[in-house]
C-alpha cells in the first residue's frame, strides 16, 4: 500500500502547528517532483509542448522563487545575481542540465524553506515585509505560505507536463 500524503502522516518535528500546512505542502511537492520527473530525458526536460513552459523551467523556477521569497521573508531585497537568475530559469544552459540535477536543486531549495519555517519564531509571523521594487506589502506568514502554494502550483504543472512530454515519444 502506498504511503499516505504528507499531510496525513502527522506533525513534522520542529514545525509550529500554524505553519504545518505549508510544511506538509513542501514535503509533498518534494516527493512529487522525484516521482513525476526523475526519468525524463534531457530532450523531454526542455521541450515546450504547445508553447507551455518546459519541465526544466518549472524545476529551476521552484528553486529560484524559493530563494527569492526567503530573501524577502528575511526582510532583505533580492540581489542583482538573483535578478539575473530569473532570466536564466528558462534556458537549458550548456551543457544541458539533466532532470536529476534540477530536481536536486529544487529539493534543496525546499529543504531550505523547511529550515526557514522551523527557524521562524511564531511571534514574527505577522511582521511586515515588502516584495520587489514596488515594495508590495505582505508579512512573514504570507511569504512562507506563498512559498508552499507557489511550489505546489509548479509541481502540479510538472506532473502534467511530464505526462505530456512522455506521450510525445521523445527520447
Amino acid at each position: 500500500m502506498a504511503e499516505p500524503e504528507a499531510w496525513l502522516r502527522g506533525p513534522l518535528t520542529g514545525i509550529d502547528p500554524v505553519l504545518m500546512p505549508a510544511a506538509h505542502a513542501l514535503v509533498q511537492a518534494s516527493e512529487d517532483l522525484e516521482q513525476a520527473a526523475s526519468d525524463v530525458t534531457v530532450e523531454q526536460l526542455w521541450v515546450k509542448p504547445g508553447g507551455a513552459a518546459s519541465l526544466g523551467f518549472h524545476l529551476r523556477h521552484i528553486a529560484g522563487s524559493i530563494d527569492r521569497l526567503l530573501t524577502y521573508a528575511r526582510g532583505e531585497e533580492i540581489s542583482e545575481a538573483q535578478r539575473h537568475a530569473i532570466a536564466r530559469e528558462q534556458e537549458p544552459g550548456e551543457p544541458l542540465a539533466h532532470a536529476a540535477t534540477l530536481i536536486q536543486q529544487a529539493q534543496g531549495a525546499i529543504e531550505r524553506a523547511l529550515g526557514a519555517i522551523r527557524a521562524t519564531p511564531k511571534e514574527s509571523l505577522f511582521e511586515a515585509r515588502t516584495i520587489g521594487r514596488k515594495a508590495l506589502p505582505t508579512n512573514v506568514i504570507g511569504l512562507l505560505f506563498h512559498i508552499a502554494e507557489h511550489t505546489q502550483r509548479h509541481t502540479g504543472q510538472i506532473i502534467t507536463t511530464a505526462r505530456i512530454v512522455r506521450g510525445l515519444g521523445l527520447r
